[in-house]
C-alpha cells in the first residue's frame, strides 16, 4: 500500500474527487457518488452539501446534483493567465472565417497536449475538445507540431519515456518512423494529424515559438476527415503557417 504523504488532507481530496465525478457524469445522486468514491452516504452528502454551499454544485430538477458554471469561471481565470490567448484569438477568428471548422490552441505540458483555448465549427458535424482537455502529443497534429521543434535532449526524453500506444489505425509508435515524421515536419513547418488519436478526425498544426525560440504553443484547424481532405489540407498550409510566423514575432521570436 503507498504510504500517505504527510501533508495528504484526505477530506479536501474526496472533496475534489467528487467535483470530479460530477464533471465527468454530468450529474449525481448522493448515493450514485457514495457508491463511485467507495464511501458511506452521509459522507458523501457531506461533501456535497460543502460543496453546495460554496456555489459549485446546485441540486437539478431531477433530485441530483450538478456543476455549476462557477467551475467554468475558475477555469477561465486560470486560462486568462496565459498572454498567448490574448494575442491568438484574433487569429484564431479569422482562421474560423476563412475554413469555418474548429480552431484549436494547445499547450504542451506533462508530455500531453492541453488546450488552453478554441473556437467551435459551426458546423453540425464537429470534433469538439473542451477547455483543460488532454490529448497525447505523439498522435495529435498539436503535440507533433511542438514535437520536431524540441531541444535534441527533450525530445530523447520525450522519446523514451512516453508510452506511445496506438489509439487508431494511423498512429505511428515505431520510434524510426516517428523521427522521421518529426523531420518532415521541422521541413514542412507544419505537422498534419491524419487520424491517427481518432478515426475520422483530421487536423493541420503548427508551432508558435516564443522569445527563447522555443515552440511553446501550437495552433491547428481540426474537422472531420470527410471535409478536410487531403487536398483541402494542403490549401490551409499557407494560412496557418502565416498565423503562427506572426504569432511567433509578437511572442519576440524575432
Amino acid at each position: 500500500m503507498a504510504e500517505k504523504k504527510y501533508y495528504n488532507i484526505a477530506s479536501l481530496e474526496k472533496g475534489i474527487r467528487i467535483l470530479e465525478l460530477l464533471a465527468a457524469h454530468g450529474e449525481l445522486s448522493v448515493s450514485e457518488a457514495a457508491r463511485l468514491m467507495a464511501t458511506n452516504r452521509a459522507g458523501s452528502h457531506r461533501f456535497i452539501s460543502t460543496l453546495k454551499d460554496l456555489g459549485y454544485v446546485e441540486k437539478n430538477s431531477n433530485n441530483k446534483y450538478q456543476p455549476t458554471l462557477k467551475i467554468m469561471a475558475l477555469s477561465q481565470k486560470v486560462a486568462n493567465r496565459f498572454e498567448i490567448r490574448r494575442l491568438a484569438k484574433p487569429y484564431m477568428h479569422r482562421l474560423s472565417m476563412m475554413y469555418k471548422e474548429t480552431i484549436n490552441l494547445g499547450l504542451f505540458k506533462n508530455q500531453e497536449i492541453i488546450h488552453i483555448d478554441k473556437i467551435d465549427s459551426l458546423e453540425i458535424l464537429r470534433m469538439d475538445s473542451a477547455l483543460g482537455d488532454k490529448a497525447p502529443a505523439y498522435c495529435t497534429g498539436l503535440g507533433k507540431s511542438i514535437l520536431a521543434f524540441l531541444p535534441d535532449h527533450e525530445l530523447t526524453y520525450y522519446l523514451d519515456t512516453v508510452d506511445r500506444r496506438p489509439l487508431a489505425p494511423n498512429t505511428i509508435t515505431d520510434r524510426d518512423e516517428f523521427l522521421a515524421e518529426l523531420a518532415r515536419i521541422r521541413q514542412n513547418g507544419y505537422a498534419i494529424d491524419d487520424e491517427e488519436m481518432n478515426i475520422g478526425l483530421r487536423c493541420i498544426a503548427a508551432p508558435i515559438f516564443d522569445h527563447n525560440h522555443y515552440p511553446a504553443y501550437a495552433i491547428s484547424i481540426s474537422g472531420p476527415a470527410m471535409r478536410l481532405t487531403h487536398r483541402t489540407l494542403e490549401n490551409m498550409k499557407s494560412n496557418i503557417l502565416k498565423t503562427t510566423e506572426d504569432l511567433s514575432r509578437k511572442m519576440g521570436n524575432v
